[in-house]
């Protein structure tokens, strides 16, 4: 957060976590020997829903869940009562919703 230098981190330290970047995100880069070996997040991280099936009503019983894209550009389960623009917040080592935002 001192430095606005640019660091080239290697694709392989991505794999699981490329639909998670946004723009201007702050995470922290673990460096082994001048080489990055890791890219850490937040623990969590604040989203807005952009697509998911609409509530229906019925729907809200305890335990209903269903797939919600993120702006990000993830999907994970989000109860059933949320809809499309809502902001949540997500574990982001579980990748999980925790709560409204």
């Amino acid at each position: 957060m001192g430095s606005f230098e640019e660091v080239m981190v290697e694709k392989k330290q991505l794999e699981d976590k490329k639909d998670w970047i946004t723009e201007g995100m702050e995470v922290s880069l673990v460096i082994f020997k001048g080489q990055v070996i890791d890219v850490d997040f937040p623990k969590t991280m604040t989203f807005t829903i952009v697509e998911t099936e609409p509530n229906v009503k019925g729907n809200t019983s305890q335990g209903y869940t269903k797939p919600a894209k993120l702006d990000c550009g993830a999907t994970i389960n989000v109860p059933g009562f949320l809809d499309q623009g809502t902001m949540i917040k997500v574990d982001m080592e579980k990748k999980e919703y925790m709560e409204r935002a």
